[in-house]
């Protein structure tokens, strides 16, 4: 089966947290079921108020790439798949995601990310694109196994 890429894109946010991870490989099991292109996408801005001597000697871009590969690699292993493309770009997370959803099949994003004021920002991403994607979106929350009654609920991906 061919595809159009333009059409039939399945984008994946990632962030490097355990929803985010999970959101990719959801949205790998969505593009192979589609016979779609997936791209895992990563954002990254300097911080609002920022010493110009600490921005002088840190790149955002090299720490999202060291991300973007770090969970291709959790979900993938050392081989991804050929139909896996991986972007960096440069941008607040939100309104560049919203801006790809444009020519995307789906946009799937994890429910909450590591930005933000904990408490209040976390999900912020997710509810924007939510609300503003030209696409359908598909938000992803971590997988929590089950629990017996006396064992904390913790996402199956921060136990040992």
């Amino acid at each position: 089966m061919t595809t159009d890429r333009e059409h039939d894109l399945v984008i994946a946010a990632v962030d490097g947290s355990p929803s985010s991870i999970e959101a990719l490989r959801y949205a790998s099991r969505l593009a192979d079921a589609l016979h779609a292109p997936l791209d895992a996408v990563i954002t990254w801005s300097y911080p609002p108020y920022s010493d110009p001597a600490f921005i002088s000697a840190w790149s955002p871009q090299d720490d999202a790439t060291t991300i973007l590969d770090d969970a291709v690699r959790q979900v993938f292993g050392e081989n991804p798949p050929a139909h896996i493309g991986k972007r960096v770009l440069a941008g607040a997370a939100a309104p560049t995601l919203i801006d790809l959803s444009r020519s995307a099949a789906m946009l799937v994003l994890g429910s909450r990310g590591l930005g933000g004021f904990a408490g209040l920002l976390l999900g912020s991403v997710s509810a924007a694109c939510a609300e503003h994607a030209h696409c359908p979106v598909l938000v992803v929350h971590p997988r929590v196994s089950p629990v017996s009654a006396d064992e904390p609920s913790v996402p199956h991906s921060a136990r040992r």
